[in-house]
């Protein structure tokens, strides 16, 4: 039977300026209307809610478990998913425990989403070099599979303290929990994640689609090698966007802390600030940004849908300090207007 199409959203709960008048709120204020986002998100039926961890002054969510947990409390269906645990400059024994902790507290709808992250801070504030960047992720990504199978873990590697046979509790609702790879285009990265027989998460943030259909083909092709079942593994395309009943409305609400975002992270790597033209060219059918009316935003996931055949969308819609209520009115389009509409094509897509 083929599984439905999943339609999501995921946040780095920002804590940014608004871009017009300057004003910054208090982090408490910023994740009581996370919380309320997520929320509506499973109240209008979304399927997925994925949380960043990060560890800067203008990031709010440097423990999501956390607040993954304040979430599962106040929703009943929705996934409650890390985007992603930076596992590299973690502790995957602690990862595990506080995902497991989530899991049974929301009824088994724990995800984690495992990944290097976008960001450095956490290696030097939790004590690690980042000449290790690439042997860190492998061999903890490693160590949580195994934890992930057996409760009792014989286990020896390079950079943390071996274990032999300690117990890992509590176990989890599901079994297995589930564990994602998220990549930005990484070829290594995605041949791991197929070898391992585990989800992919691909982020298309810029260019377009079909630069990446490369590397779905790659995973694909490498999942069949490794000999693992294609077809019991999901695929998410995870990217930026907006929703608003008008589509120049989304691009006007949308562009201006969009762009306070990417100009600050282009200043620290040697990016050219984004121009609005060039914003507004990337909200077309192939740009990378799903920015627009519900109609054009449907329109969109059906056409990368025929590029990578994905099972699951997530869409990142606080990229930069959102009004509040128009991101909850957006939230809303996505549940009630776009959801629904592309479950049904895709569904009637896949039937023989």
């Amino acid at each position: 039977m083929t599984k439905p199409f999943e339609i999501g959203l995921y946040s780095f709960a920002e804590l940014t300026p608004d871009p017009k008048t300057g004003e910054l709120i208090t982090p408490a204020q910023r994740l009581e209307e996370l919380i309320e986002t997520i929320e509506l998100a499973d109240q209008v039926g979304l399927d997925v809610f994925g949380l960043g961890e990060h560890h800067r002054p203008d990031f709010v969510s440097s423990a999501p478990a956390v607040i993954l947990a304040a979430a599962a409390a106040r929703t009943k269906n929705i996934r409650l998913s890390s985007a992603v645990s930076v596992l590299s400059s973690d502790d995957p024994v602690r990862v595990f425990q506080q995902f497991a902790t989530l899991d049974l507290l929301s009824n088994g709808r724990a995800e984690i989403m495992a990944g290097r992250g976008s960001f450095i801070e956490s290696f030097p504030l939790f004590g690690y070099e980042l000449r290790d960047y690439h042997t860190l992720f492998a061999e903890k990504l490693e160590l949580l599979l195994q934890i992930r199978e057996e409760v009792e873990v014989h286990w020896s590697g390079q950079h943390r303290a071996p274990l032999t046979g300690q117990g890992v509790y509590p176990r989890p609702v599901q079994d297995p929990l589930p564990v994602w790879i998220a990549v930005g285009g990484t070829p290594e990265s995605v041949v791991r994640a197929a070898a391992l027989g585990l989800p992919l998460a691909l982020a298309i943030i810029g260019g377009i689609p079909e630069q990446f259909a490369g590397l779905v083909d790659l995973y694909n092709r490498a999942v069949t090698q490794a000999g693992h079942d294609r077809s019991k593994l999901a695929l998410s395309i995870n990217s930026h966007g907006f929703i608003a009943d008008d589509a120049q409305e989304a691009r006007d609400v949308a562009f201006p802390p969009f762009a306070q975002v990417m100009n600050k992270i282009g200043r620290e790597r040697g990016w050219p600030p984004m121009s609005r033209s060039q914003f507004d060219a990337s909200t077309t059918l192939r740009g990378a940004n799903f920015v627009g009316n519900p109609d054009q935003i449907i329109e969109k996931i059906l056409y990368q849908h025929e590029i990578f055949n994905h099972d699951r969308f997530l869409l990142q819609m606080s990229v930069g300090t959102m009004p509040h209520d128009k991101m909850m009115h957006a939230i809303e389009l996505l549940g009630t207007k776009v959801a629904p509409v592309v479950r049904a094509e895709i569904g009637r897509r896949q039937t023989p």
